[in-house]
């Protein structure tokens, strides 16, 4: 992409790049009141059935992903004009998310900055290797990222994990800015969740709130890994890196159904937010449309997303992800091609 093409479609998208009090205000009500009213119905249900509070559970670790969106944005600084309001609501939403505002915030705009670069991995991505790393290394890290790539442990322990622990503790390195915001938003979270259990007893916090957020963070960990685990995704060493082939190409268009899109708040834009992290969110659907370069994006639905299940390696040579049985089967066929016989 050139580099005048990128000055254009930069300038395309700068329209959209500006937040209104308004519609942020509406949307804080619309996604956190729905959030309380369905934990209470769910609490409520729970002296029936847990069977019949699931059915309000699952809707409500929507709204939860739909508030990790608005914290999302308020560390972009997006969601708000007021670089101050982004900081206590977005900190007040990672309460109510259990991430902390300035850690978060700091390894997301590391992933931003680095999305799609082989040579600077590691900080708030997927954990990805190239068909090369994966055969060349240790036993010991191979059989780690298999651990690690298996769906189970990805959705299942990888929120456990995010929630109770990594989120939890500083950096031996953050600055105390950081350092603060990470003991305020602990303290707080202990401090509710020991109301809660005082007021409707640990039973029902672990079996309601425990349900949402497992659900939540499953429904998280999934669209930032299928945002950009896709097969003919962007990945380049640093020389040949570029940031707008980066967003555009190697962050997908994850095309949802209304309901789901509300409730992932546009996320599925994906390609639109990575190009800039200045547009809101209800604004991402409107910059897409608007914007004709960036209607010709990889684009998946739920049911093509699914396969992506199935990518765990990095292929350099031929520009695209593959499974563990496919590096199997190019291993083999590397080995027959060596040893065939001169005519």
């Amino acid at each position: 992409m050139t580099s005048q093409k990128t000055n254009m479609l930069k300038k395309q998208i700068a329209p959209f790049e500006k937040s209104t009090t308004k519609e942020s205000v509406w949307q804080l009500i619309n996604t956190v009141v729905p959030f309380i009213a369905l934990w209470y119905l769910a609490y409520i249900s729970l002296s029936v059935s847990y069977w019949l509070a699931l059915g309000p559970i699952v809707i409500a670790a929507g709204f939860l992903v739909r508030i990790f969106i608005i914290f999302h944005d308020c560390t972009h600084h997006s969601f708000f004009k007021n670089r101050r309001l982004n900081r206590i609501v977005g900190t007040a939403m990672g309460v109510m998310t259990l991430f902390p505002f300035d850690k978060w915030g700091r390894e997301h705009s590391i992933h931003h900055a680095t999305s799609g670069n082989l040579d600077k991995r590691g900080t708030g991505d997927i954990w990805t290797l190239t068909i090369d790393e994966y055969v060349n290394a240790p036993l010991r890290t191979r059989m780690g990222y298999r651990f690690y790539r298996n769906p189970f442990v990805l959705l299942v322990l990888g929120p456990i994990f995010q929630f109770l622990l990594k989120n939890r503790f500083n950096r031996k390195d953050a600055k105390k800015k950081e350092r603060l915001n990470t003991y305020l938003t602990n303290i707080i979270i202990v401090s509710l969740v020991g109301l809660l259990v005082w007021g409707v007893g640990w039973q029902s916090v672990l079996l309601v709130h425990g349900s949402i957020f497992l659900l939540a963070g499953s429904a998280g960990i999934w669209l930032f890994y299928i945002q950009h685990t896709f097969e003919d995704s962007y990945f380049e060493e640093d020389p040949d890196w570029e940031y707008v082939k980066a967003a555009v190409e190697g962050s997908s268009f994850y095309k949802l159904p209304k309901f789901i899109q509300f409730l992932t708040g546009n996320i599925g834009y994906h390609h639109v937010h990575h190009l800039s992290p200045r547009v809101p969110n209800y604004q991402l659907e409107e910059a897409h449309n608007n914007t004709p370069p960036l209607q010709n994006v990889p684009t998946i639905t739920l049911a093509t997303s699914l396969k992506s299940l199935r990518f765990r390696l990095w292929d350099e040579k031929n520009k695209t992800f593959v499974s563990f049985r496919d590096v199997k089967r190019l291993a083999k066929k590397r080995v027959n091609v060596q040893v065939k016989p001169e005519h």
